[in-house]
């Protein structure tokens, strides 16, 4: 499909705390654009401060999409950021879009898109663990090889949880997950002219960044955020509960966890998602331009 000029957005990715919501804000501004969440902790509603969501005043200078639209209390998929993403995406035809976040598959859905794979039913899934439960990696390898040879050439690591997506979906589709992945995908962008971009701060400021960041979010608030969270009850698995900062400050709350002890914990973990976020981003998207922030 052609380019339209008419259909322009931008993406920006990067490493948490790179600056990204500032310049997405910016060019919104410039360009009478809307900024729209590509974070899978920010559609999240209670967690404002510790997601790092855009503030009030900010929202209020351009439109934003996708920021504390989702309860807590929801699993809330790629698929279903595709989706809501996709109804964003026809809802505001003729402006400019400035996708924005750090959540690698998110941008996957944007540019390349995924496989159509029908839903999987929980029968199908339970059979497959049943099928894996006590193999060992050699042993998941020789099944996956045996039931789905097309699957195990693309299954170098044959971990537990990519085995039995493969074997669910044999069982519920009776077709390989290969024969879905190899079929024709778009992205949600497709047809439109992109603008892609990746922050790429000093290490060392970047480590600065954050340690200041989440310092800053401990004293506005952040606690009670998480006071708030857990008064909720919710099941200690969801995304949610486990976003940066939430289980420290939870161990402190619970007197597990001195107050510098939480913090000092916190920022570890920030800059260690931070590294990761770095290396998904050389891996797929060496050929977007990289910006020193």
């Amino acid at each position: 499909m052609g380019k339209s000029p008419d259909k322009r957005a931008v993406l920006i990715a990067g490493p948490t705390a790179s600056g990204k919501s500032a310049l997405a804000l910016q060019i919104a501004r410039e360009q009478d654009g809307v900024v729209v969440n590509t974070d899978a902790l920010q559609v999240y509603g209670v967690l404002r401060l510790l997601t790092a969501r855009p503030s009030e005043v900010e929202m209020s200078e351009a439109p934003h999409r996708l920021y504390g639209v989702v309860s807590p209390a929801v699993r809330f998929s790629t698929g279903d950021w595709s989706r809501v993403a996709a109804e964003v995406i026809a809802g505001e035809a003729g402006r400019v879009l400035i996708f924005v976040g750090g959540t690698g598959l998110y941008f996957d859905a944007l540019t390349t898109g995924f496989a159509d794979v029908p839903e999987v039913p929980g029968e199908a899934l339970a059979a497959a663990e049943a099928e894996i439960a006590g193999l060992d990696r050699e042993e998941r390898g020789r099944l996956i090889e045996a039931r789905d040879p097309l699957m195990a050439v693309r299954l170098t690591a044959p971990d537990p949880q990519r085995v039995v997506r493969a074997l669910a979906v044999l069982i519920a589709t009776g077709r390989s997950l290969a024969s879905f992945q190899d079929e024709g995908k778009r992205g949600l962008l497709d047809g439109f002219v992109l603008e892609r971009i990746v922050l790429n701060p000093d290490r060392e400021v970047l480590r600065q960044r954050i340690a200041r960041r989440f310092e800053s979010m401990f004293e506005h608030g952040a606690v009670e955020e998480v006071r708030a969270l857990l008064s909720l009850g919710l099941d200690p698995s969801l995304p949610v509960m486990k976003a940066i900062g939430v289980p420290e400050i939870a161990a402190m709350l619970a007197g597990e966890l001195g107050e510098a002890e939480a913090v000092e914990r916190a920022v570890i973990a920030t800059r260690q998602y931070a590294k990761r976020q770095r290396t998904w981003f050389r891996n797929r998207m060496a050929d977007w331009n990289w910006i020193e922030s």
